[in-house]
């Protein structure tokens, strides 16, 4: 994942719907911002175009490449985050909770964290029935529906600002690539995640759909099927 981050389609994708939805939040200038589970540091880049971005991750490989990229980073981890009260006025929180055991307990730290009328931006996986190999291989946990996603949300004292799908013009080819992956896997011992899949000469082209969706995203829109979940969340 971290040799990925700069290249692949995906996380490009990605990075890009995320800008796309903080424009849309107006952030005050000097915003302090958490990114939880940061990675290398390719989400702080993005953040330090709003903001004070700080991060977090457990990985200690992760806390020192991002650190190596400027950024201020700490090794910590979901739900018992080193800040005080009210230190944030917006989070990101991205393909994080799927990970984690106790996910309420996740969002109610981070609600802990951040200011009141303060913004949390969370992604996760999509569909239950999508489950494969790929999410074994990087150890998630479950994946999301907004009938699964809201109820824990607002346990953990958030308001549900928005709730979208995205990465949609790709479900229907990676559910099928999934589908025949369960059969595949009988044939063979070791989990493949799915960042191995599409070589590094297709990631312009995988790219463009997400380009897309980021431009309708933008702008207020909503994308009722996909293979990520988004929500922006109040506190």
């Amino acid at each position: 994942m971290l040799a990925s981050a700069d290249v692949h389609w995906w996380y490009r994708g990605r990075r890009r719907i995320v800008r796309a939805e903080l424009e849309a939040l107006q952030l005050p200038p000097a915003t302090r911002l958490l990114d939880a589970g940061c990675a290398g540091g390719h989400t702080l880049d993005l953040l330090e175009g709003f903001g004070r971005p700080t991060g977090i991750d457990p990985d200690a490989n992760s806390v020192a490449l991002a650190r190596s990229r400027g950024h201020d980073v700490t090794i910590a981890a979901l739900p018992d985050l080193p800040f005080d009260d009210g230190t944030f006025t917006a989070c990101t929180c991205l393909d994080v909770l799927e990970h984690l055991v106790d996910d309420q307990a996740a969002l109610a730290e981070l609600a802990r964290v951040t200011v009141a009328s303060g913004a949390l931006l969370v992604t996760v996986p999509a569909y239950e029935s999508l489950w494969s190999e790929h999410d074994e291989a990087n150890e998630h946990l479950r994946r999301y529906r907004p009938r699964t996603l809201k109820p824990v949300a607002l346990r953990a004292g958030w308001s549900v600002e928005r709730l979208t799908y995205f990465n949609s013009l790709l479900l229907a080819p990676t559910a099928a690539v999934r589908l025949a992956g369960r059969y595949r896997r009988r044939r063979r011992s070791a989990e493949v995640s799915d960042l191995d899949l599409t070589p590094r000469a297709l990631n312009g082209a995988l790219e463009m759909p997400l380009r897309v969706e980021a431009a309708l995203l933008g702008c207020g829109g909503r994308l009722p099927v996909g293979l990520s979940l988004l929500a922006v969340l109040r506190r």
